[in-house]
């Protein structure tokens, strides 16, 4: 899957939410609260913020593991797995746990 293919998965994704909007020209992420709770790294690859017993419900469930971005790992991020990314629906289910995540964050 190319990363325009991932991007295209992550925009109908990010689509079916009223409560956010999928933003970035250049490095397609999603945010809110003054966190950012989802992106596309260079790779390709997607990665979510969850709170830590979602991410670890979802690192063996789907047998996934941490989000790098620039060869850092992402804190509280988990990678979907490309087999994922065909079901627009659960992506986006993913990422409202995201940004329900961070809407429970002290505002930056």
């Amino acid at each position: 899957m190319s990363y325009d293919d991932v991007v295209k998965c992550y925009d109908q994704a990010a689509a079916l939410s009223t409560k956010f909007k999928r933003k970035g020209k250049t490095m397609p992420y999603t945010s809110a609260n003054g966190y950012m709770f989802s992106l596309v790294n260079k790779e390709g690859q997607l990665g979510i913020r969850l709170p830590k017993e979602e991410q670890a419900i979802f690192i063996a469930k789907y047998e996934s593991g941490p989000f790098l971005s620039h060869g850092a790992t992402m804190r509280d991020y988990v990678l979907i797995p490309k087999s994922l990314l065909d079901d627009a629906k659960l992506v986006a289910a993913y990422l409202e746990k995201g940004f329900d995540f961070v809407m429970s964050l002290p505002p930056k």
